[in-house]
Formats: C-alpha cells, structure tokens, sequence
C-alpha cells in the first residue's frame, strides 16, 4: 500500500512540521528573499538547520507511534518566483529537485523508525501568501503552476499540497495540474480573521467551488496560516464541507495577515493554548487527517498539538 493510502486510512491523524520560515528566518537568522526557504536548499548551513528542524517533528510522531507528512521546501519553488530569489527558470526547476532529494534523504533515514512517512510536495501561491492581488483564472493558474507541478510528480513524491491559497481560481488550477500528473492533491485555503478567504468568499464556499470544477479531485482541503480563532466560527456553522476539511496548520498568532506582514519581531503566541485549541477543532473535525503549525509555531506549538490531538498507545 501507498504511503499515501497509509495516510487517508490511517486511524488518527499524521503530524506533520510547523512554520519551518518563520523559524529559519526569524528564530535562526537565516535570510532569503520573499521568504523562500528554497532559496536555501544549497546552502549547507541552511540544510543542516532544515534537517535538525524536521527530527525534532519526527522525534514526536515516533514517540506517540503516529505517520508523519514530510513538505519539501518549495512553497516558493514556482518558476513564476524564479527571478525574485535570483533564479532562471532552470535554476528554479533544478532547486525544486534539490528540495525533493533532501526530503527523500530524511524519510529513507526516518524510515526505521517512522515507517509511514508521506513525501509531500509544496506548492504556493503565485502571489503574495497573505493577499491575493491579481487573482488568477482556473486556467491562467494551471499554466502557472503545471511545469512544477509536473516536476516535482517526476521526482516520486507521494501528493501534492497547494498551500496558503487565498483564491478559489488558483487552487483549482492547481488542482487540475495534480489530477493532469497523476497525482492526490490537497488545497489548503488561508483566512482572515473573518473567516473568509482574501477574496472575501467564504471558506464552506471555496470548498464546493473547487470540487464542483474538479469533479471532487482534491483529497481533502486544509486551512492554514490563519489562527484557530479566524476559522472556528466558520467550522462550527459550517455543513457538509466540514467533512472536507482533513487537515490544520494553524498560526501561532491572533493578529491578522497585514498586522503579521508588518510585524518586526515574531509572536510566537501561547504554544499550550495552541495545543487545547486544536483539542477543540479536532472534535468538530471527524475526518482529520493531519495536524501541524504555521507561522510562527515550532517544536513547542507542535508538541502540545500532538498531545492534544495524536495522543498514544495506537498505531497510526
């Protein structure tokens, strides 16, 4: 069986990692440009750091006995991004490799110990994560994003996730390039602290939108980079899309995408909080199947979600 079946049949959910650039760039002083942690990806210091960052996650999936999903650090790995972190095309499609034989080398390394390990390949949005800006069609987003799409498909990844989507265009785009690669997808739509997507939708609606026009391809959806507190009302109020939602990967912080764009110190919130809220959402939930952090958590943040959520004593 695939690691990917692994996962949507597993009995509880997989961890999975927190907000590895908020903790690269503001927690260990590394820099790059547009918050691209791939821009790093050679970098030996840079990898040596990512690679510490990623045992700590699986040092908890081990303990509590649950999978773990494994992101490559290509949320900015779209060749749309290439010249703004100093790339050619080439160059962005050969860091996009690069990142997906780094996370190979760490789940073959894990694999004794974690055995159910799910090679998730990242994809952002072709604007900013926090605003939509030029809000793309379904079809300019699938010419977007199909070429690293395709890419990393060629590279043996288990599934793709289009992460921080703020539109509804653009994660179907991608998913019609997932489903065109022969691969699972996940979109995962970020909020603001109404609720609704950057483009004012709401997040139920997003939801059938994207699988009324991909005939229900993605796997699952996800809300991330968004607080617990933006999106509960939405859950709580929410129907039959609620059982939609398999995964969470929740801001660390309360403030809202442009408090947090002009933020020059980090808030890391309260990690314990962070964790019994997710106690909370994972009731409303009943197909979860992932939990992790966004920006601004880490190890601390995951772990009392892990305890919350995972708990221990069962095989995933």
């Amino acid at each position: 069986m695939s690691q990917f079946a692994n996962l949507m049949q597993a009995r509880r959910p997989y961890l999975t990692d927190g907000g590895m650039e908020t903790w690269l760039f503001f927690q260990q002083g590394f820099e790059a440009p547009e918050f691209a942690a791939i821009a790093l990806i050679e970098d030996d210091e840079a990898r040596s750091a990512m690679r510490r960052y990623f045992d700590g996650f699986l040092e908890m999936a081990e303990a509590v006995g649950t999978g773990f999903v494994l992101d490559t650090a290509t949320w900015r790995g779209s060749p749309v991004w290439a010249a703004a972190i100093g790339q050619s095309e080439e160059g962005q499609i050969a860091l996009n490799r690069r990142a997906a034989d780094f996370a190979r080398d760490i789940r073959a390394d894990w694999a004794g110990r974690v055995p159910n390990i799910v090679l998730n390949a990242v994809i952002g949005p072709a604007g900013d994560g926090y605003a939509p800006g030029k809000v793309p069609t379904s079809d300019e987003a699938l010419a977007i994003h199909r070429k690293q799409v395709a890419v990393l498909g060629e590279c043996d990844v288990d599934m793709i996730s289009a992460i921080t989507m703020t539109n509804i265009g653009e994660a179907i785009g991608i998913a019609r390039a997932a489903s065109e690669a022969g691969l699972p997808v996940v979109i995962s739509f970020t909020v603001e602290t109404d609720g609704r997507l950057p483009t004012g939708d709401l997040l139920g609606e997003a939801i059938e939108q994207v699988d009324a026009a991909t005939g229900g391809y993605p796997a699952y959806y996800m809300v991330n980079c968004a607080h617990p507190d933006h999106f509960r009302d939405a859950i709580t109020g929410g129907k039959n899309w609620v059982t939609r939602i398999g995964g969470l990967r929740a801001n660390a912080s309360r403030m809202s995408h442009e408090e947090l764009d002009n933020a020059e110190v980090l808030d890391d919130g309260d990690p314990e909080e962070f964790g019994k809220l997710h106690g909370e959402l994972a009731r409303m939930l009943p197909n979860l199947r992932v939990v992790g952090g966004c920006c601004g958590t880490d190890h601390r943040h995951v772990g009392h979600v892990c305890r919350e959520v995972c708990g221990a004593g069962q095989n995933a």
